[in-house]
């Protein structure tokens, strides 16, 4: 067995892992900045509903929608009712905020006014 070939070997797979943790950091970011914005798409559909259920019930859709939403979202949502419908802005958790900005999700319910 020769020894600096083998020593070679382990030093070229070191130099390799070097050169592409960037990357694996990288996609690792992305993965968890998707899973972030499923989450906040999936709070935003709840967050609809439950103000389309208040305003059927006679109540207010926009406290509930935002009472729907948990705690760190409070600055970062927006609700609207218009008629019938409740729509839901929500951006997700990003550490930059322009590219939370450019996945916003919304979603809207629609329900009946209690008369």
């Amino acid at each position: 067995m020769d020894w600096a070939r083998t020593m070679g070997e382990r030093g070229q797979a070191t130099v390799e892992l070097v050169a592409a943790l960037p990357a694996l950091l990288l996609a690792a970011l992305l993965a968890l900045q998707l899973l972030a914005t499923g989450y906040a798409l999936t709070l935003a559909d709840g967050a609809a509903e439950a103000g389309a259920l208040a305003l059927a019930s006679g109540g207010s859709a926009a406290e509930a929608a935002r009472a729907a939403v948990p705690g760190w979202a409070e600055d970062d949502v927006a609700v609207a009712v218009e008629g019938g419908r409740v729509s839901v802005r929500l951006s997700p958790p990003s550490p930059v905020d322009a590219l939370a900005d450019r996945l916003t999700v919304s979603s809207s319910a629609a329900a009946r006014p209690a008369r």
